[in-house]
């Protein structure tokens, strides 16, 4: 696999889209912190991390509206790709759906949305796009 954030975006995606309540994604430290984040933001419900075999499992529980059933992501887009890069300052940092929606950035400071990186005044990697 050469982009393990894009499988685990597809992963998430493809879960929304056919309407299940969790989903479980291989783990590695960087999805793990891409999860907090979601789960920080109010994007998904739950998470568990599951150690079972060499590499461990992400349990995501989705987030839905109780009336609607529409679920709280409405899309997810990556960016920096391993074959082309995105990379950004504090100052240039990408505006999503103007503010409603987050960016999720790498930063020497650990992973981290577009207005935490602008607060702590530190540029990284654009990983992807979440509204």
């Amino acid at each position: 696999m050469t982009d393990p954030i894009a499988d685990y975006l597809t992963r998430l995606r493809n879960a929304i889209n056919a309407n299940h309540r969790v989903v479980e994604v291989p783990a590695s430290n960087l999805k793990k912190e891409i999860t907090k984040v979601l789960f920080e933001k109010g994007y998904i419900l739950n998470y568990k991390f599951v150690d079972e075999g060499p590499q461990g499992s992400i349990k995501i529980a989705l987030k839905y509206d109780p009336d609607s059933k529409v679920n709280a992501i409405k899309k997810l887009v990556r960016v920096s790709t391993p074959g082309l890069r995105k990379y950004t300052g504090y100052k240039e940092m990408p505006r999503v759906l103007n503010g409603l929606g987050i960016a999720i950035l790498s930063t020497s400071k650990g992973v981290m949305t577009d207005k935490e990186a602008k607060r702590e005044k530190v540029g990284g990697e654009v990983l992807c796009y979440i509204y």
